[in-house]
C-alpha cells in the first residue's frame, strides 16, 4: 500500500468531499476601464493572458506594466489566488488556469481578459495542489462546459461557480503535490 493510499484510508475512508467553488470562495475582475496607452508607461506589474494560459503558476519574473493611477479601484491578485483566462478561440482553451504563488508587498494587478478565483479559507486548498487541480483532465471536462460562444468563446463565472472540485485532507493534498513534482522534474 503507498502512503497516499494509507493517507486516504485514514483520513478519508468514506472518501472525498466535494464542493463547488461559490461554496468556498469569490470570482474576481482583473483590470478594467483601461486604454493601450495605459500599458506603454505603467507603474505597476501585472499578469499577462499568456502568463495565465501557459502555466500552472505565474513565472516569478514579472515583466509586464500597467499604468495605475492613485486611488484607482482595482482588483490586486494575492498569494494562492487561483488565475483564469476568460476567453478564447476554442473551448478547449478557454478558462486555462494558474495559481499565484508568491507573497509580494507590491500591488499586483491581472489582465483584463482574465479573472481569479480567491478562497474564503486558504487552508482549505494548498496553493500547489490547486495548480495541479485546476488543469487535471476533470476539472478541465467541468471548465470547458462552461465555455460558450461561436467564434470567440467566454468563460461564464455563474457556470464557473458550479464546478465541483475535491477537497482532499491538507495532508493528502501534501502527498500528491509530491507525487506529481517529482513525476514533473522527471519528465521535464
Amino acid at each position: 500500500m503507498s502512503k497516499l493510499d494509507e493517507l486516504i484510508a485514514e483520513l478519508c475512508p468514506e472518501g472525498v468531499e466535494y464542493k463547488n467553488l461559490d461554496e468556498i470562495g469569490i470570482f474576481f475582475s482583473g483590470l478594467s476601464g483601461k486604454s493601450k496607452n495605459d500599458f506603454s508607461n505603467g507603474n505597476a506589474k501585472f499578469v499577462t493572458y499568456m502568463n495565465v494560459f501557459s502555466n500552472l503558476s505565474i513565472k516569478k519574473e514579472i515583466n509586464d506594466f500597467v499604468k495605475i493611477e492613485k486611488g484607482e479601484r482595482q482588483n490586486t491578485i494575492k498569494y494562492g489566488d487561483i488565475l483564469f483566462t476568460g476567453s478564447s478561440e476554442t473551448p478547449e482553451e478557454s478558462g486555462m488556469s494558474c495559481v499565484f504563488m508568491q507573497e509580494t508587498k507590491d500591488p499586483i494587478y491581472l489582465n483584463s481578459f482574465c479573472f481569479g478565483f480567491r478562497l474564503s479559507n486558504s487552508n482549505i486548498l494548498l496553493p500547489d495542489f490547486s495548480k495541479y487541480l485546476f488543469r487535471s483532465e476533470d476539472l478541465r471536462k467541468q471548465i470547458i462546459r462552461t465555455a460558450s460562444g461561436v467564434t470567440r468563446f467566454n468563460i461564464s463565472k455563474a457556470k464557473m461557480g458550479k464546478v465541483r472540485i475535491p477537497i482532499p485532507p491538507l495532508p493528502i493534498q501534501q502527498e500528491i503535490v509530491r507525487i506529481l513534482d517529482t513525476f514533473t522534474e522527471l519528465e521535464a
